[in-house]
This record gives structure tokens, sequence and C-alpha cells, in this order.
């Protein structure tokens, strides 16, 4: 298959399993203990669980975009740039 008919390249595979694992990431810092209804967690309610997580995965999602959105240089442009 001819490579300048695929949609991505290499390094748009890269930047999306980045992003892909920084929201996982962020997923893993909002788990944690459940309340129920005899025993109430105030761990619910902590910095990691509403602030740091959901920023974390944000994060992820926006390099995601970045990923999908990169356009890499063709290779001619790049050895036109290395002879002058």
């Amino acid at each position: 298959m001819d490579r300048n008919k695929l949609a991505f390249d290499r390094i748009n595979y890269i930047l999306i399993a980045i992003g892909m694992v920084i929201i996982i990431v962020g997923f893993f810092l909002m788990s944690g203990p459940s309340s129920t209804e005899t025993h109430f967690e105030p761990d619910i309610f902590s910095a990691r669980r509403i602030k740091v997580a959901p920023a974390v995965c944000f994060f992820g999602f926006i390099f995601m975009i970045y990923g999908i959105l990169h356009k890499a240089k063709k290779r001619h442009e790049i050895e036109d740039n290395q002879d002058k």
C-alpha cells in the first residue's frame, strides 16, 4: 500500500497512543474506594479525584486531538530544508 494514501503517519499513531495512556492514568487517579449506604468515604472529595484527575484526562484528550491533527512533513520538504 502506498504510504502517501494513509490518513496518519507513524508519529500520529505515537501521539495518539501517548494521549490514550495519559487518559488512562487520569481515570486511575479518579478511582478509589466508594461510599456505601452504611459507610461514608470522605476520600471521594479529595483534590486528587476532583481536580487533578479530570485535568489529567482533559490534557490527554487535548493531546489526542493534537495527535490527530498533526501533519507530518513530507520527505521532499525535509530534503529541501537540508539543502538550503
